[in-house]
């Protein structure tokens, strides 16, 4: 017996073009981001569901930072936007590297660092890089 040919097809996109046309998801995130940061008592949530809620901050949180240095990467090397971003992006980078645990303040560090990419994202969004102009 002969294995048949895969038909299966991988989409190749390493410039992440196709995932830089898809529309953020925000306001479900931005509501579960309101709502962990309310929460003061989880007695009634197990680990595992808090271990859900981060990883679901966590992927988000990435794509949103990968939102934002898409537009930052537009943006003059020398512009103030950019420094901020690059700022909140690295402490992004800082954070996302302790692994995600079901602890309340796992989740309410993650939904923070959302608010904060989201609030960073929406001062950048709309800025069109300057144009160069040769001499």
């Amino acid at each position: 017996m002969t294995d048949a040919p895969s038909t299966r097809t991988v989409p190749s996109d390493p410039d992440g073009t196709t995932e830089a046309q898809l529309p953020l998801d925000r306001e479900p995130h931005l509501s579960l981001v309101k709502a962990v940061l309310a929460w003061t008592d989880t007695a009634d949530l197990r680990e595992s569901d808090l271990a859900q809620i981060a990883l679901q901050l966590t992927g988000h949180t990435q794509i949103v930072a990968a939102d934002l240095r898409r537009r930052a990467a537009a943006l003059p090397e020398d512009s103030k936007r950019r420094v901020l971003v690059d700022v909140v992006l690295a402490e992004a980078d800082r954070r996302l590297s302790m692994p995600a645990q079901g602890t309340l303040a796992c989740c309410q560090n993650r939904a923070r660092l959302v608010r904060a990419l989201y609030e960073r994202l929406d001062r950048v969004a709309g800025l069109a890089p300057r144009a160069t102009t040769a001499s």
